[in-house]
């Protein structure tokens, strides 16, 4: 089962490197709007993920993430999985265990102790992570509140010839799948932007706000997915 959805025109001879998918597999239609839509993994898999097309042109030194997502899985999945061929983890978001959330940068990992069932009043979790080249700060904001920094990679740059896949954890760029990490559960407003966003604009994201420098907008998606995964209307409020 596959859907495809297509922002960016296609560029003769751009292609992820390392990976068995280009822009050429993805088929060229109007921007998609999700807003108030999800992707739903329904059950435990090792083939049913998502890739996404942001709009990286180039390596990033400052990088932000925010999505919400709602599961009630106790093993260990991702959340949101971005490879290149130089590293499998080259931002990795990942949750080992209840009351864990990992972040990886270039293949190295901090690890927030995160509150469990502190959901918004709708029952989502939103969570936003930020990484800053200069300081090696990794920050981490659940449900509009932040954790405690951490630091990582500093001087390093994320790559930009990669692929960004949601419901697995790759380890190779658009491969390597583990069915034991594979996410169940519901997927909803992904954005990623090349800048750090303040505790007002994480703020403003949370209640879907529009910022400037995405590079991944939910509301203007280029994506497809493979196998078993399903776009449906939220059943729960997403603002």
């Amino acid at each position: 089962m596959e859907k495809s959805c297509s922002l960016l025109p296609r560029r003769a001879g751009q292609e992820a490197a390392g990976s068995d998918y280009s822009r050429a597999d993805l088929d060229e239609k109007l921007p998609n709007d999700l807003h108030g839509k999800v992707f739903v993994f329904p059950k435990a898999s090792g083939t049913a993920h998502v890739i996404l097309k942001p709009r990286l042109e180039q390596p990033l030194r400052n990088v932000t993430v925010c999505l919400r997502f709602g599961c009630d899985l106790t093993w260990a999945y991702s959340l949101f999985s971005y490879a290149t061929k130089a590293k499998d983890n080259d931002f990795l978001l990942f949750k080992p265990k209840p009351g864990e959330l990992s972040l990886y940068v270039g293949g190295e990992l901090v690890t927030f102790k995160v509150p469990e069932r502190t959901g918004t009043s709708a029952g989502w979790v939103h969570i936003c992570a930020c990484w800053e080249s200069a300081t090696g700060i990794a920050e981490l904001w659940v449900n509009g509140s932040p954790l405690p920094r951490k630091g990582l990679k500093k001087g390093y740059s994320v790559g930009a010839q990669g692929v960004l896949v949601l419901g697995q954890e790759q380890d190779t760029p658009g491969g390597g799948f583990d069915v034991n990490q594979s996410f169940v559960g519901e997927i909803t407003d992904v954005y990623m932007w090349d800048t750090l966003l303040s505790p007002d604009e994480v703020s403003l994201v949370m209640n879907n706000g529009v910022l400037p420098h995405l590079i991944l907008d939910w509301t203007t998606l280029s994506y497809e997915t493979k196998d078993y995964v399903v776009i449906k209307p939220s059943l729960l409020p997403v603002y």
